[in-house]
């Protein structure tokens, strides 16, 4: 597929998405939606070798939400409703982005600076290790255009700071700085605009280097845990770690340790 609202780049076992529409503020239109979930896709493919996804923005603004200038999105003003047909059947736009996201077996570093609101807040929060830039600021502003958050973020956001916070994004819609957000426990850092993308960067390499299998299936392990009761998470762990101790990077780790030598993981 060839990307226009998206720049998709390989750097050896790195993938890194970068939204590319900065004059909205890589508002979110439905081409660059088919471009994310088609990007994924390609970079799931263990024939590309990927280990480790980036995402970040061009421009001032990570992402300023959906595209509601997009007509492609908005599709149905009929003379007889006054409804709209919103970026969304959800279950057939949004939805499937954010649970591949969710179930793939790679971690996922986020680097966002300026505005990170509606359906950008929530692809931000999809990265495992998040980092925003001094400028950076988070906004649930569903409310002042008379719709609901979505993209999964109910779920998302009461797990990550508590019901009461979210709540309190969601109704009254004021921007979160990256400060408050990081006290918060919404994200991981907060670094100066200009020295963003090299703090991720390192961090996304290094992670691309790493036990993938292992580091996957934690993934998949956190993810679980906030519907598993405590057997069922117990029995999750147990069946992980049989998966992780049969891969070649757990027989290189423990090599390594005894030897007293760096590590050199395959990802395999």
């Amino acid at each position: 597929m060839t990307y226009q609202r998206i720049n998709l780049e390989f750097r050896d076992n790195l993938a890194i998405i970068e939204l590319n529409h900065p004059e909205v503020l890589n508002a979110i239109s439905q081409q660059m939606l088919e471009e994310l979930k088609s990007a994924v896709s390609e970079l799931a493919d263990p024939k590309n070798g990927v280990r480790c996804l980036m995402l970040t923005g061009r421009g001032r603004g990570f992402c300023s939400g959906a595209n509601l200038g997009d007509r492609e999105q908005i599709k149905d003003e009929s003379e007889e409703s006054d409804s709209l047909d919103i970026p969304f059947s959800l279950d057939n736009t949004y939805n499937p982005l954010f649970l591949m996201l969710s179930e793939l077996a790679m971690p996922i570093v986020t680097a966002a600076q300026g505005p990170i609101a509606g359906i950008g807040m929530t692809l931000a929060l999809m990265g495992d290790i998040v980092l925003t830039g001094q400028s950076a600021y988070f906004l649930q502003a569903f409310r002042n255009i008379g719709l609901i958050p979505d993209g999964g973020i109910t779920w998302l956001l009461p797990r990550l700071i508590g019901l009461g916070r979210a709540m309190e994004l969601s109704l009254l819609a004021e921007r979160l700085p990256a400060d408050k957000a990081l006290e918060w426990g919404l994200i991981n850092r907060v670094v100066p605009d200009d020295e963003l993308l090299a703090e991720a960067l390192t961090i996304a390499e290094g992670l691309a280097k790493g036990p993938t299998l292992a580091l996957g299936l934690m993934r998949k392990a956190y993810w679980k845990s906030f519907d598993n009761s405590y057997e069922q998470q117990l029995h999750l762990e147990s069946k992980g770690q049989l998966a992780a101790a049969a891969s070649e990077d757990a027989v290189e780790g423990i090599t390594a340790f005894m030897e007293k030598r760096e590590r050199n993981f395959k990802g395999r």
